[in-house]
């Protein structure tokens, strides 16, 4: 079972953030997701006066996870970090990792490439019909 959850305390956050390979960012909410209570993403988020921000959205590095647990786990925790976003009433998000690949994934969650590169979301209804946006996983 997919769980998507926040972290309680900033040495967990800071200990998953080493785990996936990314930067601590002591500022940063950050979610976690665990499958069949395993942990294999981390997503670190924040929000500012020009929207939310989501900075690192990762998978854990020590182990194997398979591409069924990766997708799940990147995607819903993805669109969960939007929704809390959205639901502290911030209709504007970003995807800053830019490290992230496929940019398809990226797409999926709902985000849109502008013309100066940033990733960029529209929160306002959004969560209203959820999977009515994003272009899927096969466009790149």
């Amino acid at each position: 079972m997919l769980e998507i959850l926040p972290i309680q305390t900033k040495p967990e956050q800071e200990a998953l953030c080493a785990r996936a390979g990314i930067p601590y960012r002591v500022d940063a909410m950050a979610y976690r997701a665990s499958v069949d209570g395993e942990i294999t993403a981390v997503c670190q988020f924040s929000m500012d006066a020009e929207g939310g921000h989501i900075h690192d959205l990762a998978m854990i590095r020590d182990r194997e996870f398979s591409d069924r647990d990766r997708i799940e786990s990147l995607f819903v925790m993805g669109r969960a970090a939007m929704n809390f976003i959205d639901l502290c009433g911030v209709h504007k998000a970003y995807f800053e990792d830019t490290a992230f690949e496929p940019e398809s994934m990226i797409r999926s969650i709902g985000f849109e490439k502008l013309e100066d590169g940033r990733w960029f979301v529209d929160l306002t209804d959004f969560f209203v019909e959820p999977c009515q946006h994003g272009h899927g996983l096969s466009k790149e």
